[in-house]
């Protein structure tokens, strides 16, 4: 199936949106009928390989992160390879709060699915109760390799295991500075991307740990903590829970029965090998408020839920487009880049803006573009 031409045909043309500007993707548009020819060839042959990748650092809503980005080739293949093979096949075994990644969902469903638990927990036991948001720390460094084949070696058809292999190969971490003692327990203790060294000398691999920004990442992600969901859901029935990646809550009138459901959601976590951030993870009252994916929520004693942005947010997207004005005026970027990520910024946050946070961005977005615009005139 993959292997269909028109399939990746659509995977390149998903694979260079928002992307066109840069001269790899414009490099292999040049000649995309025979670069997909023969990604079709390989993937038929089953001679396909990955190639090297680029590493980077950004610091994303107060979060310092490592980057591994794949090439065109292989970003077409992770396309493919995710639309039609690993997102079907996994997409009906997550629970209907599982809101990340997924077609027809995204942040904004989660926001409104706690929206809608809260009026819905409010009907039935007024603002007096607890919100359990929890968060796991370095989540991606820790997915397991041989946990995600298992979940995954039932779902998926086995022609296309060989390549499923090959990924989870290519997200192996090389850990060949790492003593004998610290290799053998690796796959059982926290690992920090961040805290350690770039190596490539070939000695010891760790089955740990998949890249932040490929797609196939996005899928195990929101499937790897699939048994903790159904362990909540079903298990220990609580209709009050939602998740968004490695963020999530779960609303409770009895905070001593939250306090007692971690210690067992911990146990979860640990037969995944993944750790909660005991930092981040905490129990708020819903009438005083608490905060959740970047927007702070209090449940008044008249039901109505009122909403606020982080300010935080709003100073990282001033930045942001300063930034991104300084590139499009020295050709780095084209004008549509500020555009796009502008509006659709704007839609997601306005309703929960003050007029004068609005007005301000507003300012901003308009003083910008008139410097773009007087910036090209000469």
């Amino acid at each position: 199936m993959i292997e269909d031409l028109n399939l990746l045909y659509k995977a390149f043309k998903d694979s260079k949106k928002n992307s066109n500007w840069k001269p790899e993707v414009q490099k292999f548009e040049m000649n995309w009928l025979t670069e997909l020819a023969l990604l079709q060839k390989d993937l038929s042959d089953k001679t396909y390989k990955t190639s090297n990748k680029t590493e980077f650092i950004i610091n994303e809503r107060g979060k310092t992160r490592r980057i591994t980005g794949n090439n065109m080739r292989d970003r077409v293949v992770r396309h493919v390879f995710c639309d039609n093979v690993l997102y079907p096949n996994i997409e009906k075994y997550l629970i209907y709060d599982n809101g990340a990644s997924r077609k027809g969902k995204g942040i904004s469903f989660t926001r409104n699915r706690l929206l809608k638990h809260l009026r819905n927990y409010y009907h039935h036991f007024g603002n007096d109760g607890y919100i359990l948001l929890m968060d796991f720390s370095k989540y991606y460094d820790n997915i397991r390799h041989d946990i995600i084949k298992n979940q995954f070696k039932d779902k998926i058809d086995e022609k296309y295991l060989w390549l499923f292999d090959l990924i989870l190969k290519d997200f192996e971490v090389d850990v060949s500075y790492m003593t004998d003692d610290e290799f053998l327990n690796c796959l059982n203790t926290k690992f920090n991307s961040l805290d350690h060294p770039i190596c490539h000398k070939g000695e010891k691999y760790m089955t740990k740990s998949v890249n932040i920004g490929d797609q196939c990442s996005q899928i195990f992600g929101i499937s790897y903590t699939t048994p903790i969901d159904n362990f909540i859901k079903i298990v220990k029935g609580i209709k009050y829970y939602g998740r968004y990646m490695d963020d999530s809550y779960i609303i409770s009138s009895d905070k001593n029965f939250l306090i007692s459901l971690l210690k067992e959601i911990k146990e979860q976590a640990d037969k995944l090998g993944i750790f909660i951030n005991n930092r981040k993870t905490q129990i708020y009252k819903l009438s005083t408020g608490f905060r959740f994916l970047q927007n702070r929520y209090i449940l008044t004693n008249t039901g109505k839920v009122i909403v606020k942005i982080n300010p935080k947010r709003i100073t990282a997207m001033r930045r942001k487009l300063k930034n991104l004005t300084t590139k499009i005026i020295s050709k780095e970027l084209p004008k549509t880049v500020i555009m796009d990520l502008f509006k659709s910024w704007f839609c997601n946050y306005y309703k929960i803006m003050s007029k004068q946070q609005k007005q301000n961005l507003l300012n901003l977005y308009a003083n910008l573009v008139k410097a773009i615009e007087d910036s090209s005139i000469y």
